[in-house]
C-alpha cells in the first residue's frame, strides 16, 4: 500500500483534522528526528505527519536533522511525502498569498548533511534528478487542486537557501537571474534525500512575503504570520482531499 507522509513548516504545526493514533519516538542511525512522529487518520486515511522545526521548540532551517526525519518516515511504511514549505516570492507572479507548486529547485544551502552515501558500499549513488519532485505526486496535489478550486500556480523554481537570516536585495536579484520564482530555507536537501531513500516526494509552496528589496515594507515575522493563517486553511483543505485519494492504494513496485 502506498502511504502518505506529511512533513509541516512554518504554519503548519499541526494537522488539522488529523486523529492521533499514536506517537512514534524513532531512533535512526542519523540521530533523532525533529520530534515524534504522530500516526493518525485523516478521514478515512491512515498518514503520518512531522513537524521539521520541532514543537514546542524552533530548530532553525540549517540544524534540522534532514536525514533522520525522512528516514523515520520511512521506517513507518511511509512511502509518498508531501512538504509544506513557508517560502518568499521572488517573480511578479509570485505575491504573497500565492499557493505554488513548484516543479524544480535550485540549491544554495552548505554545511548541511545532503546525502545518506557514506562511501562504505561498492556502489556510488548517483540518483538522477533531473526532476527533483516525484511526477506523479506532484500532478496528484495539481488534479486536486484544480479539482476543489484551490487557486495556485503549478509550477515554479525555489531557491533554498542556508537561513536563519533572510536574505539581502542583491542576493535576491543574483536568485531572480538564476530563474528562481521562490526563496525558502528547507527545501534542500530534504528533497534530495528523499530520492536517495526511494521515496515519492513533491512540495508545496506558501508565499507568506514579497522576497527582499520587492516591496516598499519591511520583513516582519508579524506580517508574515498573518499571511500563513489564510494559507494554512487552504493546504490543509488541499491536504485532506489528497489523503483521501490514498485509501485503497497499491504499493510502488
Amino acid at each position: 500500500m502506498k502511504v502518505l507522509g506529511v512533513i509541516g513548516g512554518t504554519g503548519i504545526d499541526q494537522l488539522d483534522g488529523l486523529q492521533i493514533v499514536d506517537n512514534h519516538a524513532i531512533e535512526t542511525p542519523y540521530g533523532d528526528p525533529s520530534r515524534l512522529i504522530q500516526e493518525g487518520r485523516l478521514g478515512d486515511t491512515r498518514l503520518f505527519f512531522l513537524q521539521r522545526h520541532g514543537s514546542p521548540r524552533a530548530i532553525p532551517p540549517h540544524l534540522i536533522n534532514y536525514r533522520a526525519n525522512l528516514w523515520a518516515l520511512r521506517s513507518q511504511g511511509v512511502t509518498d511525502i508531501v512538504a509544506v514549505n513557508a517560502v518568499g516570492g521572488i517573480t511578479d507572479a509570485m505575491r504573497p498569498g500565492k499557493l505554488v507548486i513548484p516543479d524544480q529547485l535550485i540549491d544554495y544551502t552548505w554545511g548541511r548533511e545532503h546525502t545518506i552515501d557514506s562511501g562504505e558500499n561498492d556502489t556510488l549513488m548517483h540518483i538522477d534528478f533531473t526532476e527533483p519532485y516525484d511526477r506523479e505526486l506532484r500532478q496528484r496535489l495539481l488534479d486536486i487542486a484544480s479539482g476543489q478550486a484551490i487557486a495556485h500556480a503549478a509550477a515554479g523554481v525555489l531557491g533554498v537557501k542556508q537561513g536563519p537570516r533572510l536574505e539581502t536585495a542583491a542576493e535576491i536579484r543574483r536568485m531572480a537571474n538564476d530563474g528562481c520564482d521562490l526563496v525558502g530555507m528547507t527545501g534542500m536537501p530534504e528533497a534530495s534525500l528523499a530520492r536517495e531513500m526511494g521515496l515519492a516526494y513533491a512540495s508545496v509552496c506558501m508565499v507568506v512575503n514579497a522576497a527582499a528589496g520587492l516591496d516598499d515594507a519591511p520583513l516582519t515575522l508579524d506580517a508574515m504570520r498573518a499571511t500563513l493563517q489564510r494559507e494554512a486553511a487552504v493546504v490543509r483543505q488541499l491536504l485532506a482531499a489528497l489523503a483521501a485519494t490514498y485509501q485503497g492504494q497499491p504499493g510502488r513496485p
